[in-house]
């Protein structure tokens, strides 16, 4: 977009630098006290031209400025350079890394109020060297805030992966769009609290497609089916959830409250009679389908059952809680044969998925944790999440199918539609029977006749934000699956206003 908007649109670099110093210096503006001691560390490139852009910026109003740049001066860009000469005019001080006072200085980052990061943008490929990995470290043991200006230094953009080593940010301001780092690897975790700054690229620009959207709370309003006064439970979807077992009972549990929360017309599960029972003493809305039962499992034999009675259902959802055994893989072999209702496959059910068992022919979403889609993708743990984005392409080619990759900013991709990246949600998610309660939720919205993209995409930005209500009214780590179940409607309520996603989480 940089080189475009200077190429096609005769904006040049120089003035898009300046915007991106401006934003870094507004967040410093936010930070710190005028007066306040700062070290810009900068690179060789446009990155580093950012970096001197706020330097000046700063030194110009008030703060006590030095910049250390990481490289020879001979090594800079043509632009990059041009900041440097501006900021060294105003009176910035700046060191080289050949220069005799840079060594002293970048072993006193620890007595600075700030280190602003500038030494390398999204083009950084490879393993970092010399004196940028020397900095990093530097940063890094200091034990002073960081703010990074784009992607801190050191993490592919890309990927989220570390190369080598990387300055680990208290905040990264990155330019123009979110970047895939921000979601996944040790991007993640070392872009610390993240914003974009606005560099005022062209409209035209910015309206292009790409190939992952930031779901909000806005579009998911869009999503969501209307309840419309005339409507009864008829008319608002009748899910079907096949899961439970005589050592998983809760699970069946999870996912019929989540359904019934979500607004889901009716709700029928369809398990051993001691889950059936159990269900029932919960969550008494719910019709029942007791199964036959092998060893307190779902016996093969339950197919009949389910097929007898599959005119009734409009959506459904199979796995939380089934278990493994030969006898459910001969179950979900025989009723997916000829299913055609929309469903949601999850947790045991892809498993069997894994261990041969066809799909059905009708739309699905299948909704592993990493730990599923490395059965499905026969790969390890640590190659699914090593990029999230190139694993959902990966399932999408195998399965052909809708697939939801759980994990922080949940990934769902299908094939013709850009990547959906979650922007709800809190690590307090991360517990026992959160996707139970996902899985009810989307199968709700697959009754409902939402798309399958769309359900899974609209389902976990509602299933993240009713978590985040359940962080801020119960407390950040500890709450339950059956709390965010019972949020949903709340959660709801707050995505139909057609609020932002700012104004979804201060309330």
């Amino acid at each position: 977009m940089d080189r475009r908007s200077s190429e096609e649109l005769g904006i040049p670099i120089r003035m898009l630098m300046e915007r991106a110093g401006l934003a870094v210096f507004n967040e410093i503006r936010e930070l710190l006290p005028e007066g306040a001691r700062i070290t810009f560390l900068c690179g060789k490139g446009n990155n580093g031209g950012d970096g001197f852009v706020a330097a000046r910026l700063s030194h110009l109003n008030g703060f006590h400025v030095d910049c250390l740049v990481a490289f020879d001066e001979a090594e800079l860009g043509q632009e990059p350079r041009d900041q440097m000469v501006a900021a060294k005019e105003v009176g910035v001080p700046i060191f080289f890394a050949n220069d005799k006072g840079y060594r002293r200085r970048i072993e006193c980052l620890g007595c600075r109020d700030l280190a602003v990061d500038a030494l390398l943008g999204t083009g950084a490929k490879g393993e970092v060297r010399g004196p940028v990995v020397q900095a990093i470290q530097a940063i890094n043991r200091s034990g002073t805030p960081v703010l990074s200006i784009d992607v801190p230094s050191g993490i592919d953009c890309d990927t989220g992966e570390e190369l080598g080593e990387s300055v680990w940010a208290a905040k990264t301001v990155t330019l123009g769009l979110p970047k895939p780092f921000l979601f996944q690897g040790t991007g993640l975790e070392h872009c610390g609290v993240w914003s974009v700054a606005d560099l005022g690229f062209p409209a035209s620009l910015l309206r292009e497609p790409t190939d992952a959207r930031l779901v909000d709370c806005e579009w998911v309003a869009s999503m969501v089916p209307e309840r419309l006064k005339s409507s009864h439970k008829g008319d608002n979807g009748h899910v079907l959830i096949v899961a439970g077992s005589q050592k998983m009972p809760g699970a069946a549990v999870m996912a019929a409250r989540s359904a019934i929360r979500s607004g889901a017309g009716l709700v029928t599960v369809a398990s051993i009679p001691a889950v059936c029972q159990i269900v029932a003493s919960h969550v008494p809305e719910c019709i029942f389908l007791p199964l036959p039962e092998l060893r307190g499992e779902v016996d093969r034999g339950a197919a009949d059952v389910i097929e007898e009675s599959v005119e009734r259902y409009d959506a459904a959802l199979f796995g939380p809680g089934l278990t493994h055994s030969d006898q459910l893989l001969g179950f979900l072999g025989e009723v997916w044969a000829n299913w055609k209702l929309p469903s949601l496959i999850d947790a045991d059910a892809l498993n069997a998925v894994a261990l041969g068992v066809p799909l059905p022919s009708s739309e699905c979403v299948l909704t592993p944790h990493p730990g599923e889609m490395s059965r499905l993708l026969e790969a390890s743990v640590a190659e699914i999440q090593a990029d999230r984005f190139a694993t959902v392409r990966q399932a999408i080619e195998k399965f052909g199918r809708c697939i939801l990759l759980k994990g922080p900013h949940t990934i769902v991709g299908e094939q013709g539609n850009p990547m959906a990246v979650n922007s709800s949600g809190n690590p307090g998610l991360a517990s026992g029977g959160m996707g139970d309660v996902l899985g009810g939720l989307i199968s709700t919205l697959l009754a409902q006749s939402v798309p399958a993209y769309y359900a899974a995409s609209s389902g976990m930005y509602w299933h993240g934000l009713a978590g985040d209500f359940c962080a801020k009214e119960i407390g950040p780590v500890g709450y339950s699956a059956i709390d965010v179940a019972n949020a949903l409607p709340k959660a709801r309520a707050k995505i139909v206003a057609s609020c932002n996603y700012e104004s979804c989480c201060s309330s």
